[in-house]
């Protein structure tokens, strides 16, 4: 899908996704488990759930790299949000969230405590190392600045052309 990168006056960049995000923003429960978000997501209109999940997973992994999106309970919704990515025209993205969630099985681990027992497992083992996603945390705020214009230009397009 292409998505035209149309901006309007005196709209801030971000502005226009974050409207159709921020009704469902604290409906959307990441804190209650799998089973709940899986449900609340469902209920959420799709032009919203898409960017929901790709505000949720850039907003983490900008705050703390992918060790902390996995770790806090945004990593439930890690497939979401590839296919997020995916679907407002970042591809690249798409395929970094993919690659850094394989880490935790070819079936995806949505429960927090066993994605925090692997990362632990994984420092235990790896004395000394850095986290498993650190190549991959640089290579994601790279996407995020320059895939296709940049992650508020798309994400204002895709709202726009659903709808926001």
């Amino acid at each position: 899908m292409t998505v035209s990168h149309t901006t309007r006056p005196n709209v801030e960049p971000g502005e226009r996704y974050w409207q159709l995000v921020e009704p469902h923003w604290e409906r959307v429960s990441i804190h209650d488990g799998a089973d709940t978000f899986l449900h609340e997501f469902a209920q959420t209109p799709e032009a919203a759930r898409t960017l929901l999940a790709a505000h949720w997973c850039q907003s983490e992994v900008c705050n703390g790299g992918f060790n902390q999106f996995f770790w806090n309970s945004t990593g439930v919704l890690a497939p979401e949000a590839a296919n997020a990515f995916e679907a407002i025209g970042m591809p690249g993205l798409a395929a970094l969230v993919r690659r850094a969630a394989s880490f935790f099985g070819s079936d995806y681990i949505r429960d927090r405590d066993r994605r925090i027992a692997l990362l632990g497992h994984y420092e235990e083992t790896h004395p000394g190392a850095s986290d498993p996603f650190d190549a991959m945390d640089d290579q994601f705020y790279k996407l995020l600045r320059e895939e296709a214009g940049g992650w508020d230009m798309v994400a204002d397009a895709y709202a726009e052309a659903h709808g926001g």
